[in-house]
């Protein structure tokens, strides 16, 4: 039981995380197409700049709840996706120091030098993150005798790439929308226009790989012995359709939550389907090496301090994002930051 239940919050920091990083991953993305002058750069910017690095909290505790609950997978996917997830590291590092460096110097190279490391440190981890979720949804090559893992080529496989589009399509709508809620005048204008022509592609994206899914992976027998879980597909098809209607009738916020649940709805749905499956071996490779919720996982006492320790302290967590959340979420202009220290 405690295995589950870890399960359940092991997916849920996933989604909670995609959902809230994923709108500066995707702003970042698009930084330099959609912000056009200093001006128009310091509102992107400091758009994301209270909230980019409360994110990331999100990601650290899905790491450490794998390493502290599920230990034998945290091993395996340093091994099996070494490659990927250490170009990710130095994509989120590149990221962080360039919002803290890029008005360390008033110079225009220097700046434009700090915003190109943004864009590509924002769209490498979207990219990244969805080839990674997608390979293990699909099955990774992993044996214990003889050792025998993928390549990064072969991570970079159709199903791979298709979730890693994917995810730069979530993220890339879901960006833009909170850029449209968090300024106005022709920046606003550009990123809406930006969600009007991504939707689409986010669309036929996301039912791609639904179809794709039901043929390179299991993920769909769980929807066929519990269908009850079918409220997370069906979670990710209201958001995309609904973030649509939301943005036609201006409220900007409203789709940006409605894009927010899609995200959240497609994580889980691929979890949901993932159970108890966490880290598992195609079945033409190495069956016994598949690695479960309950073969991977920690001791029972171990999973019960943690479970308590969750119970205090993700909720405190919740709390101070919300605060910020509501503190920050006027609109930025460039006249609040000339005479503030900002990014």
């Amino acid at each position: 039981m405690l295995e589950t239940i870890w399960f359940m919050l092991w997916g849920a920091l996933w989604a909670i995380y995609f959902a809230l990083d994923g709108f500066d991953l995707g702003l970042g993305s698009l930084f330099l197409f959609l912000a056009k002058g200093e001006d128009e750069r310091r509102v992107a910017v400091n758009a994301m700049g209270p909230f980019w690095d409360g994110n990331e909290v999100w990601l650290v505790t899905a790491g450490g709840v794998t390493f502290a609950a599920f230990p034998a997978a945290y091993a395996t996917m340093f091994s099996v996706l070494y490659v990927p997830l250490m170009l990710l590291l130095f994509a989120l590092i590149i990221r962080g120091v360039s919002f803290e460096f890029r008005n360390k110097v008033d110079d225009s190279g220097w700046r434009d030098l700090w915003d190109r490391c943004l864009a590509v440190g924002s769209f490498l981890p979207a990219l990244l993150f969805g080839v990674a979720f997608a390979n293990i949804f699909r099955g990774l090559t992993f044996t214990v005798n003889p050792p025998q893992n993928d390549t990064l080529l072969d991570l970079l496989n159709p199903y791979g790439l298709l979730g890693g589009l994917l995810f730069v399509a979530f993220f890339v709508v879901h960006g833009a929308l909170w850029l449209a809620a968090k300024s106005e005048g022709d920046l606003r204008r550009r990123a809406e226009t930006t969600v009007k022509w991504a939707w689409p592609v986010e669309v036929v994206l996301a039912v791609a790989f639904l179809v794709a899914s039901a043929f390179a992976t299991p993920l769909w027998e769980n929807y066929g012995k519990w269908p009850v879980l079918l409220v997370l597909p069906l979670l990710a098809v209201a958001g995309l359709v609904m973030l649509r209607v939301a943005l036609a009738r201006g409220r900007r916020w409203a789709a940006w939550g409605w894009s927010a649940a899609a995200i959240a709805g497609a994580v889980l749905w691929g979890v949901g389907g993932l159970y108890p499956r966490l880290f598992w071996s195609r079945r033409d490779i190495d069956p016994g090496a598949t690695l479960t919720a309950h073969n991977a996982a920690s001791s029972p006492l171990t999973l019960k301090i943690m479970l308590g320790v969750a119970l205090v302290m993700v909720p405190i967590v919740i709390a101070y994002q919300t605060w910020v959340y509501l503190k920050f979420h006027d609109v930025v202009r460039p006249e609040d930051f000339r005479e503030h220290d900002a990014y």
